[in-house]
């Protein structure tokens, strides 16, 4: 598999970290779109959001709770962030291994639609 999210586990490829445990790694985006961009990944290769299933609950808890632990560190949770998935070609998805990208440290415009 060619999966750069997967080289950048297993330590092959640099990443500058924020946080990783057994199952998450957190790393800062390398073409950031807002002064603090970090992605969060489970360490496991899950495609996309559509391969999430009920064995990966506690998984996609897990990484919503080191998205608040995260945002609080970097000094954006009371001001505010964002967290993006992006699923698939039409949803913006590069990288065809789950990820959630936690944008803030400057204002973001509101997302309608």
């Amino acid at each position: 598999m060619d999966c750069i999210f997967c080289k950048i586990v297993e330590g092959s490829v640099p990443s500058r970290k924020v946080f990783e445990n057994e199952r998450i790694l957190a790393f800062h985006d390398i073409q950031p779109a807002a002064p603090v961009h970090i992605l969060i990944i489970p360490k496991a290769h899950i495609p996309t959001m559509n391969d999430v299933a009920a064995e990966h609950d506690a998984l996609m808890a897990e990484i919503f709770t080191v998205a608040r632990q995260i945002a609080a560190e970097q000094g954006i949770a009371e001001s505010g962030y964002r967290l993006v998935n992006n699923c698939n070609a039409d949803g913006g998805q590069v990288v065809y291994h789950l990820h959630l990208h936690l944008l803030g440290g400057r204002k973001l415009g509101a997302v309608t639609g």
